[in-house]
């Protein structure tokens, strides 16, 4: 592994594992943040504009909230990768990474002289992750991505019509991206863990189409799975799934057990629906959910919905309640779990992020760190390179 930076948070899994990120947005960016969750070095590199995802959304300064949440615990350093000597220095951070990730357009590495081959042939240990949103090649590859495309090219803005028309809708959520980024954060630590074997790097390729598709699978495509002599299709998972209204709120439960149905059942004050035919388990309830959901809805709009969600939950009824976005900072679970924290962000005030979900050993994960500033940490990174102050100051000077 590379030597980490002397503050680099000891006892986290990727502790001493240095990550060049020259990703921008959001499917890179969050990979890499989960690595620095972890205790990983991540270098952020962008361009004397910087990441776009600085002016997304609400923002103090050049830190938004989008960048704060997909860029935490990282050190920017800018470089413009139209400057021959600002590419030289992205040439000699890789040599001295264990990870590069970037999500550029297929063909613009090459273009600049960083595509895998090269990198991995000066630096037989690297990773290189390269993200894109179709793939490398193909009859998509070239065109411009964002999530909504994926959304819609994937099957998910069909697995999620419109409860009253039944048209495709796009979740106001940017979830290809960030299932993206998941997988990347997995992937590249498997193959970290891959070369603790061979001694040797690789060269990762992950799709955002391939991402998507692959979460989808298991239920939104489940009609499409069997190939030979396929079984009859069942309703497309989801169409009729959502929350029930109570008379203060909304309510969702799943009851794919039968004794979890029966519970519904009763809790509801009528145990006679757990044995009806047509309500008799749960893949025939999806045959005939248009009559079971008026059912449903008529009998929780009688209840309060805290006293509904703790009478059903006590009888072993999978239910929670609805939360608007400041009941979920309010949660009791979310708050026993310290799932949300605080932190000092400096002269940005204080921020709250959601803590990274893996927890190792039995006490909690550090707190997230910082995102930077534009180019905040540009100058420690170049002397780490050995650079002697005119030369970083020539390198600097003009971004």
């Amino acid at each position: 592994m590379s030597e980490a930076k002397s503050d680099d948070i000891t006892g986290l899994p990727l502790h001493g594992v240095r990550v060049l990120d020259l990703s921008a947005v959001l499917s890179g960016p969050l990979a890499t943040a989960l690595l620095a969750d972890q205790g990983a070095d991540v270098i952020k590199v962008e361009p004397p504009s910087g990441d776009q995802s600085r002016r997304i959304g609400p923002a103090k300064g050049d830190l938004s909230a989008m960048f704060i949440t997909a860029n935490r615990g990282k050190r920017s350093i800018v470089l413009d990768l139209k400057r021959k000597d600002h590419v030289a220095v992205v040439l000699e951070l890789a040599s001295r990474a264990d990870v590069l990730v970037e999500n550029f357009r297929p063909g613009a590495m090459a273009r600049l002289g960083l595509d895998a081959a090269a990198l991995c042939a000066a630096n037989p240990r690297l990773i290189y992750a390269s993200i894109t949103g179709f793939g490398p090649t193909g009859p998509y590859a070239g065109g411009r991505v964002y999530d909504a495309v994926i959304q819609a090219v994937s099957g998910m803005s069909a697995a999620h019509p419109s409860q009253a028309t039944g048209e495709p809708t796009l979740l106001a959520t940017t979830v290809c991206d960030k299932l993206t980024g998941l997988t990347a954060a997995q992937a590249i630590c498997a193959a970290l863990f891959a070369r603790e074997r061979s001694g040797r790097g690789t060269q990762l390729r992950l799709a955002m189409l391939d991402a998507a598709l692959a979460f989808q699978w298991p239920d939104a495509m489940n009609n499409h799975l069997f190939v030979t002599d396929p079984p009859a299709a069942f309703p497309e998972f989801g169409i009729h799934q959502r929350p029930y209204r109570t008379r203060n709120g909304h309510v969702a439960a799943m009851t794919p057990q039968p004794d979890e149905f029966a519970a519904l059942c009763k809790g509801l004050g009528h145990p006679e629906l757990a044995a009806d035919p047509r309500f008799a388990s749960a893949n025939v309830r999806r045959r005939h959910v248009a009559e079971l959901l008026p059912l449903l809805d008529a009998l929780t709009a009688q209840h309060d919905t805290a006293e509904l969600v703790a009478t059903l939950r006590e009888a072993g009824v999978p239910i929670g309640r609805v939360n608007r976005h400041q009941e979920v900072i309010d949660d009791p679970q979310v708050r026993h779990n310290r799932s949300v924290v605080e932190i000092d962000h400096g002269p940005t005030g204080t921020v709250r992020l959601a803590r990274a979900a893996a927890r190792f050993g039995a006490g909690d994960p550090p707190a997230p760190g910082r995102a930077p500033h534009l180019g905040e940490q540009g100058r420690s990174v170049l002397a780490e390179l050995g650079l002697d102050a005119a030369r970083i100051a020539a390198l600097l000077g003009s971004v």
